[in-house]
């Protein structure tokens, strides 16, 4: 199976490593450490030296209760970096749901746009005249797009999260959502599903998705996997204590473990933080296969 995108097809034989690149003061792991072009660039430079097959850069924080970043700010924080990203040897993915970020990304050369509002998210204050990502996607020759589900928005998502089996929902979801795309000329070569793992789902829930990812499977499209230093792995390692008191930069172990098993699971890409580790535990991995 292959990942078709804007620059290359990516072979998908074995799963592939996504490189997390937040250029954000407030993201729920690894806020301002990137903030500055210099510092996201050098990010995406060690990145790459580790091992990132992807990189994965991000202007706006999706953590629980995250406020919306204005397209102004957006913009001044993504395509300094995304300019010379580019010229990196390796695909690049910029993570917004904003079509207007969308469009000056790929017009810069971005390979793929990964959307956790999976398309549909509208400038309200636009009205009837917004532009859609769904369009700005579909007139692009080729990008490459991953499709994310999530429950509400950031702002209110762990508020009140999904109830029932959440499986089939999400598989609903984002079948309705691929097929959508399809249906204004993008081609099924060039989608990618995210189950949306901590977005608006309880901590059962996460687990059930890892652990009923093959149903998932079934839409037939690629998966994406995001589990790096999520809080549920926080409250699986730390039964006896809150989850706040194992840092997101101290959840290595549990992010890995439920790397494998994603990819055991038929995952193939894992959006990650600690790339160089995540690519290690790949190898032992294909080494048994």
């Amino acid at each position: 199976m292959y990942w078709q995108t804007s620059r290359y097809q990516i072979d998908l034989t074995n799963p592939k490593v996504m490189g997390i690149v937040n250029v954000t003061p407030d993201s729920f792991s690894d806020g301002g450490q990137h903030g500055s072009t210099l510092a996201a660039l050098r990010h995406c430079e060690q990145l790459v030296r580790d091992g990132a097959d992807i990189l994965d850069i991000g202007g706006e924080s999706s953590r629980p209760g995250a406020p919306p970043l204005s397209l102004d700010d957006e913009l001044a924080r993504v395509l300094p970096v995304l300019r010379e990203a580019v010229r990196m040897g390796v695909p690049i993915s910029v993570d917004s749901y904003k079509p207007k970020v969308m469009q000056a990304a790929l017009a810069l050369g971005a390979d793929i746009i990964n959307d956790i509002w999976a398309m549909r998210w509208r400038d309200v204050e636009a009205g009837a005249q917004a532009q859609r990502g769904a369009d700005v996607v579909a007139a692009h020759p080729g990008c490459g797009v991953c499709l994310m589900h999530m429950h509400r928005e950031p702002r209110t998502m762990q508020l009140a999260p999904m109830q029932g089996d959440v499986v089939p929902q999400v598989f609903s979801f984002l079948d309705d959502a691929a097929r959508g795309l399809q249906a204004l000329g993008v081609d099924r070569s060039r989608i990618m599903l995210d189950p949306g793992i901590g977005f608006g789902k309880t901590v059962a829930q996460n687990f059930s998705l890892l652990a009923r990812q093959a149903e998932l499977l079934q839409a037939g499209y690629p998966l994406l996997a995001g589990w790096s230093r999520k809080s549920s792995l926080a409250g699986m390692v730390s039964s006896s204590a809150p989850d706040a008191t194992l840092a997101a930069s101290g959840r290595l172990a549990p992010s890995l473990t439920a790397a494998v098993l994603a990819a055991e699971r038929g995952a193939s890409v894992l959006r990650v933080h600690d790339v160089k580790e995540t690519v290690q535990a790949l190898r032992v991995l294909q080494a048994i296969r």
